[in-house]
């Protein structure tokens, strides 16, 4: 442990910030933010991006869904719109009531990006967008296509030779890294996905067999993306996708809101301030579930609340917008491991950019242990049918922190009566490219801690 962070002693950071003596000690808690804004009033004009930037966002992929259709046959079902489904889960609600001794009033339901196509997890939704915006760009620049095209002639031996002429790098933990190099490499370009110590070794396999180049290192996610980033710099063939900083991705992961919106909807499920929706999603470095919650922000303003989910081992986002540092400041600065079975969530440093952009705007955190992660992938899979990674299953005690948090829910004016009308959605973020030996694993471990 360093003796002084971002230029402060620790026992400075500890007295104005007591909540972080717990986080050191990797305890589960949960922090609601006293600083949220109106979103109307205040809030977006933090972010610095518009409803416009995300209708351009969903264009785009309309665009493409031809070529998407055409060569991920996963895809046909959607007409190449990558988009998951929604699904009520009652039994595993009561579930974790009982097991927990928690209230967890209102309904909940599984938003199932561990579905979606391509590459199972939500950054398919990002990460593919920002492949495509980049893909787009090129294919306009050298007259493969018009913006009126069909897309689905980018499948073609013309464009993937154009497209060879460039290189798409990326840092990641391991679901960015598959979505970023299995979309690049269908389209022709090189890629390179540099990965943490904590990546799973069926992803990098996965990854190598799509013909992509892992380069792995000894060391965490932030180390990973620097290094991409360094190998980016001063050469205009190489695109680095900067899951710390990139607005491509935090608007392709935005476009889910109103995508939602739709489904809930059709579900004849009514969303407002008397009947709110509350929306659980588990947070890494925090483009994924900063880009989503901004569109539910833009979608539904007031009548929808954020709460983001973390490890015990690495709650940095927590500990970035509590402190105000964001990425001035690292779990590990302050003792923490970063060190966890969520290893999509092993994100030692918090994005700068979602931080600032989205401080004000999200409601609040929690942090889970992985022992309890292993316990509701077990739960999920025994109630549900669901199979999940450990990440995932940290968004399904959102509900409960809420109910308990008295002193927010005062504040915001959720009384009991509208938190019994309250929609909850955990956001399940991963696993359906898990490798079924490896999910066994997961069920089984959380079987054996259920006792």
């Amino acid at each position: 442990m360093t003796a002084t962070v971002a230029g402060r002693s620790l026992e400075s950071w500890i007295t104005d910030f007591p909540l972080i003596t717990q986080l050191q000690e990797m305890n589960e808690l949960a922090w609601f933010n006293p600083e949220i804004a109106p979103t109307a009033a205040e809030g977006i004009a933090d972010v610095g991006l518009t409803t416009s930037d995300i209708k351009e966002a969903s264009a785009r992929l309309k665009r493409f869904a031809p070529y998407i259709q055409k060569v991920f046959p996963e895809a046909a079902a959607t007409a190449g719109i990558i988009e998951s489904p929604l699904q009520a889960v009652p039994s595993l609600r009561q579930q974790i009531e009982a097991r927990n001794n928690v209230r967890m009033p209102g309904a909940l339901w599984a938003k199932l990006d561990s579905m979606l196509p391509i590459s199972g997890s939500i950054k398919a939704r990002g990460g593919i967008y920002e492949v495509l915006k980049h893909a787009e760009e090129i294919a306009l620049k050298h007259e493969l296509i018009t913006i009126e095209s069909d897309y689905s002639v980018l499948d073609s031996d013309e464009a993937r030779e154009v497209f060879g002429k460039y290189r798409v790098a990326v840092g990641s933990t391991g679901n960015l890294g598959l979505s970023i190099g299995i979309m690049s490499a269908k389209l022709g370009f090189r890629a390179s996905v540099h990965m943490s110590s904590d990546a799973r070794q069926w992803k990098k396999d996965k990854l190598r067999s799509h013909g992509v180049e892992v380069v792995e290192y000894d060391s965490d996610y932030s180390i990973a993306v620097a290094a991409g980033r360094r190998q980016a710099e001063g050469d205009d063939s190489i695109y680095f996708v900067d899951d710390e900083n990139s607005t491509s991705l935090f608007l392709g992961y935005a476009v889910s809101g109103h995508r939602l919106a739709g489904q809930l909807q059709a579900m004849e499920i009514e969303v407002s301030e008397e009947n709110p929706l509350i929306v659980h999603l588990p947070c890494g470095v925090g483009g994924g579930p900063g880009g989503v919650a901004f569109g539910l922000k833009i979608e539904f303003g007031d009548a929808v609340r954020c709460v983001f989910a973390e490890p015990t081992h690495c709650p940095s986002m927590l500990l970035g917008v509590m402190t105000g540092a964001h990425d001035a400041v690292a779990v590990q600065d302050f003792g923490i491991d970063n060190v966890t079975a969520a290893d999509g969530l092993a994100c030692g440093r918090p994005s700068g950019f979602v931080g600032k952009a989205m401080g004000r705007l999200i409601d609040g955190y929690y942090t889970v242990s992985d022992d309890e992660m292993y316990r509701l992938v077990a739960q999920a899979y025994d109630t549900e049918g669901l199979r999940m990674e450990p990440s995932s299953a940290t968004s399904l005690l959102g509900p409960a922190h809420v109910a308990a948090a008295t002193d927010y829910r005062e504040r915001i004016g959720l009384d009991d009566e509208k938190l019994a009308r309250a929609t909850h959605i955990a956001w399940i973020t991963g696993g359906n490219m898990v490798p079924e030996d490896e999910m066994n694993s997961y069920i089984e471990t959380g079987h054996n801690l259920l006792g």
